[in-house]
């Protein structure tokens, strides 16, 4: 839940006004301290109020002196180069809220000219009984409009093209490339060819070697062997 924002205006109420500086002097002593531990700075304090008889000072009454003593032994125009009173502080308050006051105020012409503009192109109103400053302001924002769109197109073209080259060096193998590829292609052909020819011829001599030993088994003496659909016991010999 988001604090609700104070308003700077003196308070009226005594009690009310009693309670606000005590919260916001332990604030302060809070936040002159952290600064001081956090970013090894000096910074003093010294608060003067209707609810003490003595002042608040910070870190103590010897220190605030050294730091006073230091800060006089500084030329005169050092010493206002970075002072803000309370009149300096409310004109760079002003000067703020005039610049918001002025973003402001250009955002808003900006939409009523965009509403008068899309409106007219669409033909739900038209620019019958605008003032020469109405229509100046529209001319200046339709060269603005134009502008901003012939940058889009040249960056979009831009992008086009370098996506394009892109693809057109990714899709081109260079010759050098080509040639190795060839080349891992015609050895691992040759090599699958050799091996397969070696093993076909090593089948042939292994189908000649069998006939041979078949032909060597039907041999007896030099001479062919017959076996007769008979008892081996009465076999013949030519």
């Amino acid at each position: 839940m988001t604090r609700k924002k104070v308003k700077l205006a003196y308070i009226n109420n005594d009690a009310s006004r009693k309670a606000t500086y005590k919260k916001r002097k332990k604030g302060l002593l809070k936040k002159v301290s952290e600064l001081s531990t956090l970013c090894g700075v000096d910074a003093c304090a010294i608060i003067y109020s209707p609810y003490d008889t003595q002042p608040e000072v910070y870190p103590s009454p010897g220190g605030v002196h050294r730091i006073v003593k230091k800060f006089k032994k500084m030329p005169e125009i050092e010493q206002g180069k970075k002072m803000m009173n309370q009149e300096v502080f409310l004109k760079q308050k002003i000067g703020k809220v005039s610049e918001q006051m002025k973003r402001l105020k250009k955002e808003n012409r900006d939409r009523e000219l965009n509403r008068l503009l899309y409106g007219n192109l669409s033909g739900k109103m038209n620019l019958q009984g605008l003032t020469v400053t109405d229509l100046n302001d529209l001319t200046s924002l339709i060269d603005q409009n134009l502008k901003d769109i012939n940058k889009r197109m040249e960056e979009l073209a831009k992008e086009t093209k370098t996506a394009r080259m892109a693809a057109a060096a990714a899709a081109k193998v260079p010759p050098l490339m080509n040639r190795e590829v060839n080349s891992t292609s015609a050895t691992t052909s040759t090599a699958y060819n050799n091996n397969r020819g070696g093993g076909m011829q090593r089948r042939q001599d292994l189908n000649t070697q069998n006939q041979a030993n078949n032909n060597n088994a039907m041999k007896f003496g030099g001479r062919d062997a017959i076996f007769p659909l008979r008892n081996n016991n009465n076999m013949n010999l030519n």
